[in-house]
């Protein structure tokens, strides 16, 4: 029995170092998250490894993209305290996906309208289980958050003075979305910057398909040239953005086609 035990306890312990270092191999060689970067008047806001855009929308109200890992979301309300505003100026929500750090911090604006792309719903809301290798660990189960709009891929939504173009990028997830607004475009976990300045894909650990996730980006990029959209940077939710335009995501189309 003890030799037994002694087994299990070495194969937990294998696993537990085999998840640690593929989560590591995931994190190296990203850039850092910025602290109080701001573009085109849009205000990135860390939350530990992952960040969230504050928007202004009007006045007294903004729009976020994703809501930080934080169930109080104390990051963004400390945003929010700077503009002398509180909880209820966030008109909206847009989740980029459904993975825990980017929602935890719904529960945070109560009045807030969540939206995120229709196949990402059951993720979002927990009726739908992840199914990237190490986020299929954990079993599915309700999140209180209620996606309140579903959005379709190509669609370009206004809220208050903020225009938002909506694509999906589905492979780090289904119904991964990437958002254009104020000529920056949002890819959350569909990509992340290098330390080398390049666009690189969604870690394999994370994700539901690496092959699906390069060619959701390629297909996105041929089609905002197609549509001769204006890019004067490209946000990540856990790395450093790039100001370069479009210009690397081209590169990396350029690579993976």
């Amino acid at each position: 029995m003890k030799r037994i035990l002694k087994i299990v306890g070495v194969l937990v312990a294998l696993v537990v170092v085999l998840a640690v270092a593929a989560v590591a191999s995931a994190l190296l060689g990203r850039r850092s998250v910025p602290e109080g970067l701001e573009v085109n008047g849009i205000r990135i806001v860390t939350d530990g490894m992952v960040s969230v855009a504050v928007i202004p929308s009007g006045p007294k109200e903004v729009v976020l993209i994703d809501a930080g890992n934080d169930s109080s979301g104390k990051a963004v309300l400390d945003e929010l305290s700077r503009r002398q505003l509180g909880p209820d100026a966030v008109r909206a929500i847009l989740i980029t996906h459904g993975h825990p750090d980017h929602i935890a911090g719904v529960a945070a604006f109560p009045k807030a309208e969540v939206m995120a792309l229709a196949p990402e719903v059951a993720l979002i809301e927990g009726r739908a289980a992840a199914r990237g290798p190490l986020p299929r660990l954990f079993p599915a189960r309700p999140t209180g958050v209620n996606v309140r709009r579903a959005l379709d891929d190509g669609e370009t939504i206004t809220l208050g003075e903020a225009t938002i173009r909506v694509f999906g990028v589905p492979g780090h997830t289904a119904g991964s979305a990437a958002y254009l607004v104020n000529d920056v475009l949002f890819l959350g976990d569909a990509a992340d910057a290098g330390r080398d300045d390049a666009v690189q894909g969604a870690p394999w650990v994370f994700s539901d398909s690496q092959a699906e996730d390069r060619a959701s980006l390629v297909r996105l990029e041929r089609r905002l040239e197609e549509e001769k959209a204006v890019v004067k940077a490209i946000v990540f939710a856990h790395s450093g953005a790039l100001t370069e335009g479009l210009a690397p995501l081209t590169t990396f189309a350029q690579n993976n086609q």
